[in-house]
């Protein structure tokens, strides 16, 4: 349930590349790492960084894919991922020229130049095999049915992963796109790469006796829709990571995601409010937030705490999540003081 609702989210994240919050008190979603050091250091905003050198792909590779096919990739010349988190580790791995087609969510500068072909939970077959691709990677949530259907019928090989809803879910993701396209020598050296820059973040978070409570709000106004993140929603585990409590699990909220209610928000009582940058600017920055029902009412209404990260990156769970979670930290910690 969990990746479905976060995947019908997600297709809503598209946007041009390096737009900030409007009104937001803290995180503007800058995003960048350094070189083959484990900490990070700031880089334009929404970029990737590939792996130095290319890799040369060890092709055919059989994978297995998660919903219970065996796919052979005998090349990756024309890559289409139907995902923006997927996109970002194909980047990363340094197989961007080989990437001919963008989801909305690849927000990311090196992939803007792509044909916007699909929407994460709307893809067009008719697009995707327009562009004659040799590889399509796709995730457990993608849709419909159909549409991923008839790909696979015109013969493309087609791999679907596990959609990626928490921290444990970074390595395993790199891998199995490293497999499918069959560079596992650069997945190791990714995989090494982004484990040792997380755990660099996670080490300079100050232990505190205090751990604030951070709710995470999916907004999107100009749809009507308001939703509190639960167990399973991918930013509990970043907001745990983060040295917080994510008070929608607290308050009881064993759903992913639970549509907003003032009574709801009131029992969450959060200290720090979480956004995505797209989604605050969607009710009008933080004074529009403060009109959404129940969050005046809340410690973090009360006092303007607001945490906002860019939509492209926040819930990706990819080469750039030690950024995104040292944004989440620091924000955390600056709004709660």
């Amino acid at each position: 349930m969990a990746g479905i609702v976060l995947a019908a989210l997600l297709a809503g994240c598209g946007g041009s590349a390096g737009s900030g919050p409007s009104g937001s008190s803290a995180s503007s979603g800058t995003t960048g790492s350094s070189g083959a050091s484990g900490s990070s250091t700031a880089a334009p905003a929404d970029t990737v960084q590939p792996l130095s050198g290319t890799p040369v792909p060890q092709l055919p590779a059989t994978v297995r894919s998660s919903d219970g096919r065996t796919v052979t990739v005998r090349s990756d010349d024309r890559i289409i991922p139907l995902t923006g988190g997927l996109s970002e580790v194909v980047f990363t791995l340094g197989l961007g020229d080989h990437v001919v087609a963008r989801d909305i969510s690849a927000t990311f500068a090196q992939a803007a130049g792509l044909p916007l072909i699909t929407r994460a939970h709307d893809v067009s077959a008719e697009g995707v095999l327009s562009l004659h691709p040799t590889l399509v990677l796709a995730e457990s949530t993608t849709g419909p049915a159909d549409a991923i259907a008839q790909i696979r019928a015109a013969g493309v090989p087609l791999v679907v992963l596990p959609a990626a809803t928490s921290l444990s879910d970074v390595g395993p993701r790199i891998d199995a796109v490293a497999a499918a396209l069959g560079v596992k020598p650069a997945g190791d050296r990714l995989r090494e790469r982004t484990a040792r820059r997380i755990a660099a973040v996670r080490e300079a978070i100050p232990a505190e006796a205090h751990k604030p409570r951070v709710a995470f709000l999916y907004l999107r106004g100009t749809a009507s829709v308001y939703l509190i993140g639960g167990r399973g929603s991918g930013a509990d585990s970043l907001i745990a990571a983060a040295g917080g409590i994510d008070a929608g699990v607290a308050s009881g909220l064993d759903k992913d995601f639970t549509p907003i209610t003032a009574e709801a928000l009131v029992k969450a009582a959060p200290d720090v409010i979480l956004v995505m940058t797209k989604g605050l600017r969607s009710v009008g920055g933080t004074s529009g937030l403060e009109k959404v029902p129940g969050v005046a009412q809340t410690p973090a209404g009360l006092d303007h705490r607001v945490v906002a990260i860019d939509d492209g990156t926040l819930l990706n769970f990819g080469p750039r999540t030690d950024v995104v979670l040292r944004e989440l930290a620091d924000g955390i910690r600056k709004s709660a003081t």
